[in-house]
């Protein structure tokens, strides 16, 4: 199909619509949803370029409705079936039906809604299907704990273009290498000459690695399914109550959404939230404790009486020791017993017993008071927790990102059979409420037995039921007011909603197929009553 031949569709659109997976499908089976993820096309847009391309499939001119009101039948009859849509999806999707003069399009727009019509519009499923909606791409992501590295130039470029979520590093040896391991939790080394080199750090030789982007950028998997998980548990329940056939097994997909956050992050594993607690607590807990350890030894002090001879005094002095001096000599039992109140605190605290034994340095043997945590240890401690906590995010991520990645063509058709659902639905909804008949097509004129209109300013139920028949001219003549209008605008409904291939209100009709629908109408308003209309 040359999209560009659409009418309607320039050469931009045309550009935008060839950035789709597969244009050509979207385009033949009228796939509103597909085509407003080209780039710039809204949903409103994407509905008329569908109808256009269907029209051009089926060899269709367009002009069935060719007076005002004729046209605003077919908008009266679009709408009482778009009234019964759930979704914004299955309103636009439903703007794909348009009465046509194209035997072929009304015969294939006839069995889409006779398939419609046997479903059964329970309250449930239309529960469920208000939190359905087309699929999106996620906002663009970046990843800020690994890059990549190379020595190539060409590599260089083809991994910016490829992997466009990571940084990507030139590095002339393993020295480079090294390098980037201090300012990252992973480096992920592209060439094969890096094999074997013993590098400090989370680095990693892969040079296939721009072949399997999900383990290397797994938050591209999991930004989609993260951004799409509330429209997918309502697809997931979509199918469910109403006992669709999907595309995958719904237990397992459900089980890998619950792992994640909105945010893509994996929100089940106890050992990393633990790690992210220790990260974020980590100040404030060594906080507590230093407090926790200087209140017990000021209370020590005291209560404590120190005596210290004149000789040992003047030792002191001329040794220019201080107070710390003094606390090693007279209450050097206390202030241990502080040291290890903090340390301890400070290990529970933090609840991540590999990292114990650094959190424990924090606080010096060296008395000294106030207390006072030693920086150096706990920017290391920080920095190890914080690179514990990337690295197992990163092996979780990927993961979670693999069981994912083979899902994401079943997870768009089960958010797509859903939405579709939603369309059937609207007209087997309509068909029910307006007691609906699928129309005869063929004969001369226009058959109705036990027509009701919708249209009129009633309830549909107090409408009072119309047999009427025509063939070649008439006239229908009556009293004002005696309903003749009301007629006249059964016969065009039921004859737009014929070629549009829906189901009309009647008990039975027949219809023949006509190339355009002619329908003019007094203007509204007593003053022209009695007015002639064809």
């Amino acid at each position: 199909m040359d999209i560009e031949t659409i009418p309607g569709v320039g050469e931009k659109t045309a550009e935008a619509l060839s950035a789709l997976d597969d244009p050509e499908r979207a385009l033949r089976e009228g796939d509103v949803s597909a085509l407003a993820r080209a780039p710039g096309i809204s949903d409103g847009r994407a509905a008329r370029i569908a109808r256009a391309a269907i029209r051009q499939q089926h060899g269709d001119p367009g002009g069935f409705a060719a007076t005002s009101r004729a046209q605003e039948i077919y908008r009266d009859a679009l709408e009482l079936v778009a009234d019964r849509a759930v979704t914004r999806y299955a309103t636009r999707r439903l703007e794909t039906f348009y009465p046509s003069p194209s035997r072929s399009r009304v015969e294939e727009a006839r069995e889409y809604a006779e398939r419609a019509m046997a479903r059964d519009p329970d309250d449930e499923t239309r529960g469920a299907l208000a939190g359905v909606e087309p699929l999106e791409a996620p906002p663009d992501v970046r990843v800020r704990d690994r890059c990549l590295a190379t020595t190539d130039a060409e590599t260089y470029t083809r991994a910016q273009a490829e992997l466009p979520e990571l940084s990507v590093e030139i590095v002339d040896d393993a020295r480079g290498l090294a390098d980037l391991a201090r300012g990252y939790a992973t480096v992920i080394a592209l060439d094969d000459a890096f094999i074997g080199v013993e590098v400090d750090g989370d680095v990693r030789v892969e040079p296939d690695a721009l072949d399997d982007p999900v383990t290397v950028v797994p938050e591209r998997t999991l930004s989609f399914f993260a951004h799409n998980r509330n429209r997918l548990r309502a697809a997931v329940e979509v199918h469910r109550v109403a006992d669709l056939d999907p595309p995958c097994d719904l237990d397992t997909l459900e089980s890998a959404l619950a792992r994640i956050d909105d945010q893509g992050n994996v929100a089940d594993d106890d050992a990393l939230q633990r790690l992210q607690t220790a990260v974020d607590d980590l100040d404030a807990a060594v906080s507590t404790a230093e407090s926790l350890a200087n209140d017990r030894l000021r209370q020590a002090i005291e209560e404590r009486d120190v005596t210290i001879e004149g000789a040992d005094l003047l030792s002191l002095v001329e040794q220019g020791a201080g107070v710390d001096s003094l606390l090693q000599r007279e209450l050097a039992d206390e202030y241990a017993g502080a040291v290890e109140d903090a340390r301890t605190h400070l290990v529970d605290a933090l609840g991540v017993d590999d990292y114990g034994d650094v959190a424990r340095q924090a606080f010096p043997d060296q008395p000294t008071f106030p207390v006072e945590r030693d920086e150096d240890v706990v920017s290391r401690l920080r920095e190890e927790l914080a690179t514990a906590r990337d690295r197992r995010a990163a092996r979780l991520k990927r993961e979670v990102a693999t069981d994912l990645a083979d899902a994401r063509e079943d997870a768009g058709a089960l958010a797509e059979a859903a939405l579709e659902l939603d369309v059937e639905l609207a007209i087997a909804r309509f068909a029910r409420e307006y007691d609906c008949t699928m129309p005869e097509l063929g004969g001369r004129g226009v058959a109705i037995e036990g027509g009701r209109s919708p249209l009129l300013d009633i309830p549909f139920e107090d409408v009072d039921s119309v047999d009427y028949a025509v063939e070649g001219v008439a006239l229908l003549t009556g009293v004002n007011s005696g309903g003749k209008t009301s007629v006249l605008d059964l016969v065009a409904l039921t004859v737009t909603l014929a070629h549009m291939g829906l189901p009309v209100p009647a008990d039975r009709a027949r219809v023949e197929h006509v190339e355009e629908l002619h329908y003019h109408a007094k203007t509204q308003g007593t003053l022209d009553a009695g007015a002639f209309e064809s």
